[in-house]
């Protein structure tokens, strides 16, 4: 029987955890020749771009992945995002498996410069497939409800709290709070005194948006921010560039601070807290006028999840989250069926299976 060839086209290499648990079942399955290739990994400093994918790519070669910079010649290609190149993968099943979700519109904005192209798109929730199914981009492109494959680690009980956090030495006895704000709209720059000193009896883990550490969408500043004020304060820390994952940490963290990162839209999944500070989203638009959020940041999960507009409102927002009301208890429930399909572990199986059936039916490729 001959094997299908099935490439992971990863744009950067942070989108690689979104892909995680599909790419473990897909390296022990026989029936696939699976393959890697690494696009966009370079750090901007002043007009000078230096890329460094050499190195992640060598990292990742020791586990056994293989890379190639061809692009024809695969049955699958799977992606997380939009291709800007499409064509140059000929005639393919192509699934665009978003490396993150949340209230950006960067895919709904992606699909309008794909037109005419065909895409297999792969959802975590009603609201998602609702979302898609009534966006006016679509085009040939079919939507595809399974849950979110990157959260089934957490749900499989991949990771060891006190192990995640003694490894950057921190106190298990302590409650944890984790800091991910976005590049863009980001509150890092108004709570970046705060989140130290409302968080003194806590244990603190700031990850920054790849993003902020490239220098290319985002100022070097929003690092250096965090990796000078973080050698003043014990109780912190600020994970290094190379920790692409996240999902340790929504483990090991009992309340999370963000903004209108996908990684407040996760943390609802696991019946925790978290608090979104407040951006003015009238203001927050891209480059050519349109919105940079397709959800107000100010109404995203409120009910369920404390909003603050300044870093003075940190630590009572904090205290919220631990004990949260039934009123809270009750909305998060409801927004957890709205935007979650089956937060059962297996999104990843459910992926594969949906793939597999999509490739032996055929006509649903891109290309010709």
């Amino acid at each position: 029987m001959q094997k299908i060839r099935l490439l992971f086209r990863i744009g950067y290499a942070y989108h690689k955890a979104a892909f995680d648990p599909i790419i473990d079942l897909l390296l022990t399955n026989e029936n696939y020749d699976v393959w890697f290739s690494l696009d966009m990994e370079k750090i901007k400093y002043f007009f000078l771009e230096f890329p460094y994918r050499s190195r992640i790519i060598d990292e990742w070669k020791k586990l056994g992945y293989r890379f190639t910079t061809e692009t024809r010649g695969f049955d699958i290609v799977i992606s997380g995002d939009t291709l800007r190149n499409a064509d140059a993968y000929g005639k393919t099943l192509l699934i665009f498996l978003n490396h993150g979700t949340g209230i950006k519109n960067i895919l709904y904005r992606n699909l309008a410069r794909a037109k005419g192209h065909k895409y297999q798109i792969f959802v975590e929730g009603q609201h998602r497939m609702d979302s898609l199914n009534n966006c006016e981009h679509l085009g040939q492109s079919e939507v595809h409800l399974i849950g979110l494959p990157k959260l089934d680690y957490y749900f499989q009980g991949k990771y060891k709290r006190e192990e995640v956090l003694q490894r950057w030495g921190l106190d298990p006895d302590k409650k944890t709070l984790l800091f991910a704000p976005t590049y863009k709209p980001t509150c890092m720059y108004t709570i970046k005194d705060d989140v130290f000193e409302q968080t003194r009896d806590l244990n603190l883990i700031i990850k920054l948006h790849p993003y902020s550490w490239m220098g290319k969408y985002a100022p070097h500043k929003q690092h250096r921010i965090f990796e000078k004020r973080v050698k003043k304060h014990r109780h912190a820390v600020l994970l290094p560039k190379e920790e692409f994952s996240i999902l340790p940490y929504y483990l090991a963290s009992d309340c999370i601070l963000s903004e209108a990162s996908s990684t407040v839209f996760d943390y609802l999944a696991f019946e925790k807290y978290g608090i979104v500070f407040d951006l003015p989203c009238d203001k927050l638009n891209h480059s050519d006028g349109q919105p940079l959020l397709e959800i107000d940041n100010r109404e995203f999960l409120k009910g369920a999840f404390p909003h603050i507009d300044s870093g003075t409102k940190l630590r009572d927002a904090v205290e919220t989250c631990f004990s949260p009301s039934q009123e809270m208890k009750q909305k998060a429930d409801d927004y957890r069926q709205r935007y979650f399909y089956k937060l059962d572990g297996k999104a990843s199986e459910r992926f594969v299976s949906r793939m597999e059936q999509l490739f032996r039916e055929g006509g649903h490729e891109n290309g010709g």
